[in-house]
């Protein structure tokens, strides 16, 4: 079945079914969800009799490898776990022949990422009484604010309202990267337990946000300073030029199809709605304006240039960091101009 929004937390602490399916785009969520799962059966999550891993590679080599898990015995006593990870819809059969013959109490968690409403092993979780499906997507503001909150009192802290804001609009892409993030501020605070914006923005203000996806989002809007910064902090952490190259194509080929959906008669609103993975929230007005910036043609242009970056970057023996940097100020350049 699916489980309702207001079930969720009570059913984290006391699970009462056969199996689950977590899935959905925030990771981070999928697998605290998860561990809490697993704490709600096992004392000890380190007990190599009680808990087994299995991955869909593993079950494609054996298939019985699933039913057998599931139903063997603990030989130190107790209801074990069986996690399947990677989860896709290959398992959906695996999981029908074992539900004509279920054997065993075991709890069995499946970890599937984004699952459209097409996916067979999401409806079958739906549909069968023996399955909770238990989607997992990112936090909206409210849920946000609420985690942040949560996670600061853990720590034994508070925060000002605009040092709460700076927090919400910074976090959220993950559920664990969120309470990370909250850990590693409370490690600055130290004995201080009022969080101000400064404390905020020193703690999250580059690890939170610095990232390929900031990158492109940075180039795509036309900022040449910010692209620059999180360009030498990837270069900087090792990430290789035609890694971020390629990065850049997955975003403007994003925007080219939204472009080709405004195309078509439709608002900018309704093509990003329409792009698959949904973009987070937070960034829907950021691409609206940067579908105004590049229409089609101009994005057609856009992935010429990132494609002959990448070749060079692999054939002339040029500095590739170089050939990276000089394609980026050339897109950021051209997003100025209409």
């Amino acid at each position: 079945m699916k489980l309702p929004a207001g079930r969720v937390e009570s059913f984290l602490k006391a699970p009462d079914c056969a199996a689950i399916l977590l899935y959905g785009p925030d990771a981070g969520l999928v697998r605290e969800r998860r561990d809490r799962l697993v704490a709600s059966v096992l004392e000890d999550k380190s007990d190599p009799f009680r808990l087994v891993d299995l991955t869909m590679a593993t079950l494609k080599e054996d298939p019985a490898r699933l039913a057998d898990e599931l139903a063997a015995l603990s030989m130190t006593g107790g209801r074990r776990v069986v996690r399947v990870h990677d989860a896709g819809d290959a398992m959906t059969a695996l999981l029908q022949s074992w539900l004509a013959h279920p054997v065993g109490d075991a709890l069995l968690l499946i970890e599937a990422g984004a699952l459209t409403p097409r996916s067979s092993l999401r409806k079958l979780a739906e549909s069968s009484p023996a399955l909770v499906a238990l989607a997992c997507y990112e936090d909206e503001p409210d849920t946000l604010e609420a985690v942040i909150l949560d996670s600061l009192r853990t720590h034994g802290l508070s925060a000002e309202p605009d040092a709460l804001a700076w927090l919400t609009e910074t976090l959220g892409g993950d559920r664990l990267m969120t309470r990370s993030e909250i850990a590693k501020l409370a490690l600055y605070m130290g004995k201080k337990k009022r969080v101000e914006r400064a404390d905020a923005a020193a703690v999250t203000g580059d690890s939170a946000a610095l990232s390929q996806d900031d990158l492109a989002m940075a180039v795509a809007d036309g900022d040449q300073s910010a692209a620059q910064r999180v360009l030498d902090r990837l270069l900087g952490e090792g990430v290789s030029p035609i890694t971020i190259l390629r990065g850049l194509q997955r975003h403007f080929a994003r925007l080219h199809q939204a472009a080709g959906i405004v195309q078509q008669g439709r608002s900018g609103e309704q093509a990003i709605a329409a792009l698959r993975p949904a973009p987070n929230f937070r960034l829907v007005p950021r691409l609206k304006g940067q579908l105004s910036r590049w229409p089609a043609e101009k994005l057609s242009t856009a992935l010429a240039l990132l494609l002959s970056a990448e070749i060079d970057c692999k054939t002339t023996g040029m500095p590739a960091a170089e050939l990276c940097g000089r394609a980026l100020l050339q897109l950021t350049r051209a997003a100025g101009r209409r």
